[in-house]
């Protein structure tokens, strides 16, 4: 009986004040004057042109600032890097890179040809590399070099198939035939290579791709063939900086031409891409772009008079060392150091790391001065 006689005292109290309160509320008016002449202001002052104009202007000041302080930064390492170099010359010392710095590097020195590669930057080495000088006794030389991406599969698969098809060819075709068109063969041989990649891809779904600049030599004749935006440049007798191929970048009218006829899009992204994904427009292998043509591996093929050009040496690398050489400083840098390590090689690499490069670098330098045969060698141990 007291518990009832609780619960109706509780219930009575709540009503009488609930009764209370609602009187306040319904008998109150909401005041919200000072509210609105608060927006009325902020709306005046905030959406006038002159306000929106001052803080867009503020927004590209921090932007403008931020990436000052960080261009900045890089200018001051570059210049701390360049006194240091700088300072081991006058005392007669090299610079050196560690090689935790390189993770990983591949060199050889066979006759006339030297090659220096490091994984650099990156977390894999996807560039490979290959030389076989005197095919056969047939005393033609062959020298490429493959960078990869989307993984290492395709640069490893066509440098081992493309090396190989091309010798095979060419000891058929010299076979006391003095009249070859080497720049017909290494089209047809890129395109076929291609092809069988493309093939095994679409087997695996392997997306990887690969650049692809090789020289060929045979006497007098140097014949270039480039696939993407690996690069050769070579040495006359002057000092001049001759290319030996052209970038195939998406930006390029020819390119960005061919690219739309065949239904697709160039995009920044970074840089310039295919579809906004890849940075060069001619590859072997990147078969999802393949189907539509978006992406081909037609190769530019350029051919030269040795006996015309009167080469000291010649330079083919992949992009690693582009980003941050011109031809013509390549040239300057490898000329005074031919009888270095390495052709030169080596230096130059270290000098594309230290100059910031964030991508595998590899270098191959063929000293024509000092033209002497050497055996197949290649990057099947990458």
């Amino acid at each position: 009986m007291d518990d009832d006689l609780e619960d109706e005292l509780f219930h009575q109290t709540f009503l009488s004040h609930m009764r209370f309160l609602s009187k306040i509320v319904t008998n109150s008016p909401l005041n919200a004057a000072p509210f609105i002449y608060t927006l009325r202001i902020l709306k005046f002052y905030l959406l006038k042109p002159e306000t929106i104009l001052l803080g867009f202007c503020l927004l590209v000041l921090f932007f403008f600032f931020h990436s000052l302080e960080l261009w900045l930064k890089t200018v001051v390492n570059r210049i701390q890097i360049a006194v240091g170099l700088q300072t081991a010359a006058r005392s007669g010392l090299r610079f050196l890179v560690s090689n935790a710095a390189i993770k990983s590097e591949w060199k050889l020195k066979e006759g006339n040809a030297a090659v220096y590669a490091i994984q650099g930057r990156r977390p894999t080495m996807e560039d490979r590399f290959n030389i076989i000088t005197d095919v056969e006794k047939t005393g033609i030389s062959l020298y490429g070099v493959f960078d990869g991406h989307g993984g290492q599969t395709a640069s490893d698969f066509v440098e081992k198939r493309l090396f190989k098809s091309l010798s095979e060819r060419l000891v058929a075709s010299n076979d006391g035939n003095t009249d070859i068109n080497y720049a017909q063969i290494l089209t047809e041989e890129i395109l076929n290579v291609d092809k069988e990649l493309i093939t095994i891809a679409k087997q695996r779904r392997d997306i990887a791709g690969t650049t692809a600049i090789v020289a060929l030599q045979h006497k007098n004749k140097l014949v270039v063939a480039n696939v993407g935006d690996s690069r050769g440049v070579i040495c006359d007798n002057k000092g001049n900086a001759i290319p030996l191929s052209f970038d195939h970048k998406p930006q390029m009218l020819k390119e960005r031409k061919r690219i739309k006829k065949a239904g697709g899009f160039v995009a920044f992204n970074g840089v310039w891409r295919v579809a906004g994904i890849l940075a060069t427009s001619r590859a072997l292998g990147d078969y999802p772009l393949k189907d539509r043509n978006l992406v081909i591996a037609e190769p530019d093929v350029l051919t030269f008079n040795l006996d015309d050009l009167k080469p000291q040496f010649m330079i083919l690398a992949s992009d690693g060392l582009w980003d941050t050489f011109t031809n013509s400083e390549a040239i300057e840098f490898v000329r005074s150091r031919l009888n270095g390590t390495l052709n030169g090689a080596w230096d130059i690499t270290h000098q594309a790391f230290l100059r910031g490069s964030v991508d595998n670098i590899t270098v191959i330098v063929v000293n024509f001065k000092n033209d002497t045969a050497v055996k197949v060698s290649s990057s099947a141990a990458l």
